[in-house]
C-alpha cells in the first residue's frame, strides 16, 4: 500500500481539473492506497513570503523555526511515498498560488542548502491546458512547463517523476458539429489515464 499526498491548486470545483483529481483519487483508492489532500484555494494558503521567511531563506538559517502552515505541509509530504500536483496551465505555468506553495515550502534546510532532500518514491505533475500537447510543443510552453516542474521543482526530491498535460479542453471554433462528441471522448480519455496514474504508483 502506499500513501500519496496531492497538492491541488484550482478555484473552482466545477473545473475539469476538478475532474481530473477526481479521477486521480479514485484510481488511488481503486487500487487500496490512501492519500491526503491540501487543496490550496480551499484552505485559503497564504502564498507570498513574509519579510521574515525572506530573510530565514536568503540568510540561509535553517536553525530558524518556519510557519505553522509550511510545518504542516511538511509533515504531509514527509509522511507521502509518492506526491502529485495536479493544477491548470495558466500563462505557461502553474497558478500563482502553487507557484508560492513552492516559494513558501521548499525552505532552506528542508529542500535546499542543506537539502534534507524528503526523496518520495515518484512524483507526477499533472496539469490541464486549453491548448493541446501538439500545440503546447510548437510553441515551446510544453518544454519549458517540463523543465520547470521536473528538474527545477521536483528535482532529486523525487527518485522518478512525471509530467503529464490533460490538453485540448479548448477545442477550435471550427470543429463543426463533431465538437461536442469529440471533447467527451477526449475527456473520458484524460480521466482514464488519470485514474490509471494514480493505481499504478
Amino acid at each position: 500500500m502506499t500513501h500519496a499526498h496531492v497538492v491541488y491548486a484550482h478555484p473552482s470545483e466545477r473545473s475539469f481539473t476538478h475532474e481530473v483529481l477526481d479521477a486521480f483519487l479514485r484510481g488511488l483508492g481503486d487500487a487500496g492506497h490512501t492519500h491526503t489532500v491540501s487543496d490550496l484555494y480551499a484552505m485559503g494558503f497564504r502564498p507570498e513570503l513574509t519579510r521574515e521567511e525572506y530573510e530565514r531563506e536568503s540568510g540561509h538559517r535553517p536553525d530558524t523555526g518556519v510557519p505553522a502552515d509550511v510545518a504542516a505541509e511538511h509533515a504531509r509530504l514527509d509522511a507521502a511515498d509518492a506526491w502529485a500536483f495536479i493544477y491548470p496551465v495558466w500563462w505557461a505555468d502553474c497558478p500563482a498560488l502553487l507557484k508560492g506553495w513552492f516559494d513558501r515550502v521548499w525552505t532552506v534546510g528542508y529542500a535546499y542548502k542543506p537539502a534534507r532532500l524528503p526523496v518520495v518514491r515518484k512524483a507526477f505533475a499533472l496539469c490541464t491546458a486549453g491548448y493541446s500537447i501538439a500545440e503546447l510543443e510548437s510553441s515551446g510552453c510544453y518544454q519549458a512547463m517540463k523543465t520547470a516542474m521536473l528538474t527545477d521543482r521536483i528535482g532529486e526530491r523525487a527518485k522518478s517523476s512525471e509530467f503529464v498535460v490533460f490538453g485540448g479542453s479548448v477545442m477550435r471554433n471550427d470543429a463543426g458539429d463533431d465538437h461536442p462528441r469529440r471533447w467527451a471522448d477526449l475527456r473520458a480519455e484524460h480521466l482514464a489515464r488519470a485514474a490509471e496514474l494514480a493505481r499504478s504508483i
